[in-house]
């Protein structure tokens, strides 16, 4: 009887829900996951399921998406210190180099977030859904820090406008803090932001006639660039915990 009973809470142990299993998966985020299923796209054991609330357990069910098995996968977490003349992405329409060709390994990861092309720096790279939900969704104001070179000196009074906020295209966005790198040189800062949008950094400058020469971003969620430009490793468990524990999954 005691045996049963294990077998059972082991049973339920397995039980996940399906659009936590695709994201496991690596396949894409939780969210996206949850869309692909109310478009009918994913099946459970060769059933169409669109219940969200539906639950798997990923040692029996054979889950598919468009036709395709999914396989549970173990997550990967992978730091990057990404250099110039690379594209943030899995491919690219030009055959230029992309960020996921600089890291070895046989397992499909995609960047978190982006940095432009010429755009150096702090880049994590993952197979985990979750994880990379966890990093770009907006609420949760992850810190971005970044050395960005200017055109001319910033003025004392567009640092304070940068600092308050300025609108791009209709949406408000700031700094939290910006500093300069070296003794009042105001052409060499160090900005700090809680937003991710496109090209943010040098449209922020840009909305106010400045012209960024050149950005590196050393840190992202507290994990700095410890490592050559170009190079990569693996993030730590503690790492991983520390940005879990703090933003919450």
């Amino acid at each position: 009887m005691k045996h049963q009973s294990r077998k059972r809470l082991k049973k339920i142990k397995m039980m996940m829900r399906l659009n936590k299993f695709i994201a496991d998966s690596g396949i894409t985020s939780r969210r996206k996951a949850e869309e692909l299923i109310l478009q009918g796209r994913v099946t459970v054991n060769t059933a169409t399921i669109t219940d969200l609330a539906f639950k798997v357990n990923p040692e029996i069910d054979e889950i598919a998406l468009d036709g395709e098995k999914i396989t549970a996968r173990r997550h990967l977490y992978f730091l990057l210190n990404k250099p110039t003349g690379v594209v943030t992405t899995v491919s690219d329409e030009k055959s230029r180099r992309t960020v996921v060709d600089l890291i070895k390994t046989n397992e499909r990861i995609y960047p978190v977030g982006r940095l432009d092309y010429n755009t150096t720096g702090v880049l994590i790279l993952t197979n985990d859904g979750d994880f990379s939900q966890l990093l770009t969704h907006p609420g949760n104001k992850i810190p971005r820090e970044y050395e960005a070179k200017l055109d001319r000196p910033l003025l004392p009074e567009d640092r304070e406008k940068l600092l308050k906020g300025i609108y791009l295209i209709g949406t408000k966005g700031k700094f939290s803090k910006i500093a300069a790198t070296g003794k009042n040189n105001y052409s060499q800062l160090r900005v700090t932001a809680v937003e991710g949008r496109n090209h943010f950094v040098k449209n922020m400058f840009g909305a106010l006639g400045y012209t960024v020469l050149t950005l590196n971003r050393i840190s992202f969620a507290g994990i700095k660039a410890d490592i050559d430009q170009g190079k990569y490793r693996k993030l730590t468990n503690e790492e991983i915990k520390v940005i879990t524990d703090k933003y919450g999954r």
